[in-house]
């Protein structure tokens, strides 16, 4: 499978679908490996899709002696861009980490992007996130990943979705099943996390942007999502309010790509 030597370690990455070329990256997870299952539906179909193990994850080392930053692993997906030859992305972070990604990707090298979508993001960590992360990095060092998956499960997801699916939720196998024995890369993620805070710099981001505000996100909804929309010059912002922190059911991932798809091919 595809890997590259990208800033000092190898960097594992797969590419799906035909058209032009897009990013989608999410949080502490991948979609590489099987779980391509998991993007939008229709977007392998139209766009060139790129997923990846960050750094520590999946297939993908890491360089324990570089601090942990989403400018870092910003690095990572530009100088991954470059040895594929892409530019002009569409570029759809979503879920935390992966949003944040993109607003340096953005910001460092904006031929790299053509437009971009960000959801459940934010543009520093506030006192509330910052803990809230912490507990869930507390969580998994010291009652284990199963503790941790739970705890981190029963605030992403809407507590009927919750109660329906819980079974295929949590165990091995389960959401965030790639942090399992992967505590360090977990730790590194959040670290990053924390220390995102790019609000300085976000008039300098001028890749057109949907900012979508999740309504019932209690980890990034619209208390963190909206200085996004507010602070970059050519943002556009949608509210899913039901929706919690990851979007699931049927439904919710309908609306999901009635937002998504008009405003990737407006760009």
């Amino acid at each position: 499978m595809p890997q590259a030597t990208i800033n000092g370690h190898q960097m594992y990455y797969e590419i799906h679908g035909s058209g032009p070329p897009a990013v989608y990256i999410g949080g502490w997870d991948t979609f590489c490996h099987g779980r391509e299952r998991y993007l939008a539906r229709g977007m392998t179909d139209q766009y060139s899709t790129l997923i990846l193990d960050y750094r520590g994850i999946g297939e993908s080392d890491d360089d324990l002696s570089l601090q942990p930053s989403t400018e870092l692993y910003a690095d990572d997906m530009i100088a991954l861009l470059d040895h594929l030859g892409w530019s002009q992305v569409r570029f759809v972070g979503l879920v935390g980490m992966g949003a944040c990604i993109g607003q340096y990707v953005a910001l460092k090298r904006p031929d790299l992007v053509r437009c971009m979508v960000n959801m459940g993001c934010w543009v520093h960590s506030d006192k509330c996130l910052t803990d809230m992360l912490n507990a869930l990095g507390r969580m998994h060092e010291h009652a284990g990943f199963l503790a941790f998956q739970e705890f981190v499960a029963v605030y992403s997801f809407r507590p009927d979705y919750y109660n329906e699916n819980r079974e295929k939720l949590l165990g091995r196998g389960g959401v965030w099943g790639i942090l399992e024995g992967r505590l360090q890369a977990h730790l590194r993620f959040i670290e990053a996390c924390i220390n995102h805070d790019i609000r300085d710099r976000l008039q300098d981001i001028q890749a057109p942007t949907l900012v979508i505000h999740a309504g019932q996100d209690v980890i990034t909804g619209p208390r963190t999502t909206l200085p996004l929309e507010h602070g970059l010059p050519n943002a556009t912002g949608a509210l899913m309010p039901e929706v919690a922190h990851v979007v699931a059911g049927r439904e919710e991932k309908i609306a999901f790509c009635e937002l998504l798809f008009p405003f990737l091919a407006k760009h």
